[in-house]
């Protein structure tokens, strides 16, 4: 796990390093912004091969945002539109890449409860947005600094290829320090 946790490390600070608004105009710019996307992407299908066999993939992460993508290829319910695992695919992993990235890989992110509220179909892809507060970051890390564990939700908005609100997600996570000790 050293090496992962240090592999993860060291695509966090490339990441936050990166012009998430690079283009090919600015070609060194835009290539360490794709390179670390890349990265992110593969390190999670390392990590849960289900998710790029799903078409998971991260499309942008900073210090305290993450936008996930989940392709609708694959992923069609009996009637033709997003499966609700998909859904669920989606509103779940960025979850732990907002923790490993913004927390570090001394903290191992849990989910422990998930809601989703269906508001319409999705006959596109689905894509969805997370963030955390600088002060909400810091919060979860002072807590589990001192307790061993913290406690968080994200509440993300589900969006089909059309902008339209396609579904509502809830999710309790925690996070658990690595080796913490209790003082004494």
């Amino acid at each position: 796990m050293a090496l992962i946790d240090n592999i993860i490390g060291a695509t966090g600070q490339w990441v936050a390093g990166t012009d998430p608004k690079a283009t090919l105009a600015t070609p060194l710019a835009w290539l360490r912004k794709t390179g670390g996307y890349a990265a992110v992407n593969r390190i999670i299908g390392l990590s849960i091969p289900f998710a790029p066999r799903n078409g998971f993939s991260v499309e942008e992460v900073s210090p305290g945002y993450v936008r996930a993508k989940i392709k609708l290829k694959g992923n069609k319910n009996h009637f033709g539109s997003m499966y609700a695992g998909a859904y669920f695919l989606v509103a779940e992993i960025p979850g732990g890449v907002l923790s490993l990235f913004d927390l570090g890989p001394a903290y191992t992110p849990i989910l422990k409860e998930m809601t989703l509220q269906f508001l319409q179909p999705a006959n596109s892809d689905v894509t969805v947005e997370f963030s955390l507060s600088p002060e909400e970051v810091v919060g979860i890390r002072q807590e589990a600094d001192t307790t061993g564990r913290a406690k968080f939700t994200l509440q993300g908005l589900l969006h089909d290829q059309e902008g339209n609100h396609v579904a509502t997600s809830v999710a309790y996570y925690r996070v658990r320090k690595k080796g913490f000790k209790p003082t004494e």
